[in-house]
């Protein structure tokens, strides 16, 4: 039901949730707390039933850490890209990663990247 919510309220919410939890996360760990979820979720109109909520975290909250990986939240509210975009991505990444070692370090990415 969640996950129906927020794809009625469009990418635009979802990924100015995401900005948001990268806004709040102090330690710049990728964690949020029970607490912030819920504040982030009042902040964007997207409450739920105390019951609701607490099922949410549960899952969320699988290695029962007290805290969530907002990263794997986002990518469980966007789902999987479709064939066309990991084409791009892919793409892309053979680009940046023209030494072909696999990974591509920040120097190589500002060589091929402009932000302006």
């Amino acid at each position: 039901i969640f996950r129906e919510t927020l794809s009625k309220r469009g990418v635009r919410v979802i990924t100015a949730l995401g900005k948001y939890f990268r806004q709040i996360d102090k330690n710049r760990n990728g964690f949020l707390s029970q607490a912030a979820l819920k504040e982030a979720l009042k902040v964007f109109h997207l409450e739920m039933p105390e019951g609701d909520f607490e099922s949410l975290w549960l899952i969320l909250d699988d290695s029962k850490s007290d805290k969530v990986d907002y990263g794997e939240f986002t990518h469980a509210i966007f789902g999987e890209m479709n064939e066309y975009r990991k084409a791009f991505v892919r793409k892309a990444y053979m680009k940046l990663d023209f030494n072909k070692t696999g990974s591509v370090p920040m120097v190589d990415v500002r060589k091929c990247y402009c932000a302006k």
